[in-house]
């Protein structure tokens, strides 16, 4: 079951939100573990008791951890032990196929009979809950948060079906207050729905049609130069929206539930530099990766080489999370490269002005490592750079002139100007301030609903950046024909969907 398909959106949510909101208050946590289950056995009932047994196993870690004492050598055991067994799990279900793999093809080399091995299949979804659950065992060692007592709210946590399967990578920390002291309001609900409604069409309007034209490119044998750029925009920009799509449904449904999950995505292509992207990029996998490896490994404390050496091995292990595969693995020491040359250079990554040059270098470099991402294999790969770079034969061929049509093309010219779009006005709305300023006492804000013109207190003035809201007799009508436009375009994408058979998200096979 995906968001994108009629089942999740006509019988799986409809059902389960009329329960959530009958339901009393004290059961919703409850319903909310049983429903999460259920989402996850509609794919593979029986890898349901893997993703159980890994839940009470991080639940009893986290118990013997809080006993032991924050930060203690007993505590340090246990901890080490618990994270210890999480590597193995996910390393024998990711990494298992493609070590045996491995070893027989130098086995064969040396005459040798090779391994069997039955095929280990991979479940859905492993990578974020495995990592979910090695951050709680960590912050209750480091006394980041305390050990919860509350199997319930612990395994709804894990299991919370919204973010299950591709991310975003949440934090226990950071939703255990939530559990127990969650509102639901009807703005919070709207909010949701319109949120889920923008990454629906993300996904079904933008990221489906672009894929088509990626994986045609990818499988071109012979491509010439406008094949391969062709294909790697298309598959920048549908990686892009069918992610970031998946993380506006994630957030918009745990809203309809009264939770707030951190943001995922941040206008990624506007960064100036690889250090900026991945502020922007798939935020909560990054912050992990800074807070739980790059730190661990001794961050920037250790001297300047070290600091080079911690940022490369953190972004290499992060290209080898996404799969057992030697392209994930280049793609992950490509960016470390980077992100260790801008600091060498002490390159300025946040900047209040917008570089066209560091732009386009910036996004050139993140489209090649896109390019060896979706490659199958190193060849593909090699394939699809020596057509980019040979600048030979611009026009498309034959066989892609037959199979691209015009509705990919428009589609393909909309979500790159939306991205411009949006990250420019992102960059300019948000631009980091040059030095911060005192707060003036004098000024005092207004209320929502309040004219500051009107405020007419003596000695106090009221303040440039009061954030005045309109009242609530007055029509908010930019809001209003944003949701109704979105309404729209979902419904539209129901139509489409219904046309066609749902393609899953492409973070799922990590």
């Amino acid at each position: 079951m995906v968001f994108s398909s009629n089942v999740f959106l006509f019988l799986f949510l409809p059902i389960f939100l009329g329960l959530y909101y009958l339901s009393g208050q004290r059961y919703r946590n409850l319903l909310l573990l049983i429903a999460s289950y259920v989402f996850y056995a509609w794919w593979r009932v029986d890898l349901l008791a893997l993703f159980a047994a890994v839940t009470l196993w991080n639940y009893w870690i986290g118990l013997k951890v809080g006993a032991a004492g924050v930060r203690t050598k007993p505590a340090q055991r246990w901890l080490l032990l618990g994270v210890a067994v999480d590597l193995c799990i996910l390393g024998y279900f990711k990494y298992a196929n493609f070590g045996v793999d491995s070893i027989n093809v130098m086995m064969k080399s040396a005459g040798l009979e090779p391994f069997i091995l039955t095929h280990v299949l991979l479940p859905i979804g492993i990578s974020f809950y495995i990592f979910e659950s090695i951050s709680y065992i960590i912050d209750v060692y480091r006394g980041d948060t305390p050990a919860t007592r509350n199997l319930i709210d612990f395994a709804a946590f894990v299991a919370i079906f919204p973010h299950l399967i591709a991310g975003p990578v949440l934090r226990f920390r950071d939703l255990a207050d939530q559990f127990n002291n969650r509102t639901h309001t009807l703005d919070k609900f709207s909010e949701g729905c319109t949120r889920f409604m923008q990454g629906f069409i993300k996904k079904v309007f933008i990221a489906d049609t672009l894929a088509v034209v990626a994986d045609h490119c990818f499988a071109l044998q012979n491509p010439t130069t406008g094949d391969a750029w062709l294909g790697a925009l298309a598959y920048t920009a549908q990686l892009y929206f069918d992610f970031s799509g998946y993380s506006d449904m994630a957030i918009g449904l745990g809203l309809m539930m009264g939770f707030r999950f951190m943001e995922n995505f941040k206008q990624p292509y506007i960064s100036q530099s690889i250090t900026e992207f991945w502020r922007r990029w798939h935020i909560s996998l990054s912050t992990w990766l800074r807070d739980y490896l790059y730190i661990t490994l001794g961050g920037n404390r250790k001297g300047t080489l070290i600091t080079y050496r911690n940022l490369f091995l953190t972004m290499l292990l992060g290209g080898l999370w996404h799969g057992a595969n030697i392209t994930y693995i280049v793609w992950g020491a490509w960016h470390g490269m980077w992100l260790a040359i801008e600091k060498a250079i002490g390159l300025n990554t946040a900047p209040r002005s917008f570089n066209l040059l560091r732009w386009a270098f910036t996004f050139l470099l993140v489209v090649m490592g896109w390019v060896i991402f979706r490659a199958e294999n190193l060849h593909v790969a090699g394939r699809m750079y020596g057509a980019m770079f040979s600048f030979g034969e611009w026009s498309l061929s034959e066989l892609n002139r037959a199979s691209l049509t015009g509705l990919q093309v428009a589609t393909l010219v909309v979500a790159y100007a939306t991205l411009a779009f949006f990250g420019l006005r992102d960059f300019y709305n948000n631009r980091p301030a040059e030095k911060a300023k005192p707060a003036d006492p004098s000024l005092i804000k207004a209320v929502p609903g309040d004219n500051p013109g009107s405020i007419h207190q003596p000695g106090f003035s009221v303040g440039q950046d009061a954030a005045v809201q309109p009242a609530y007799w007055t029509a908010d009508w930019p809001r209003y024909a944003m949701r109704a436009t979105v309404l729209l375009l979902f419904v539209a994408s129901i139509l489409k969907l219904s046309a066609q058979s749902f393609s899953p998200f492409l973070y799922f096979q990590f």
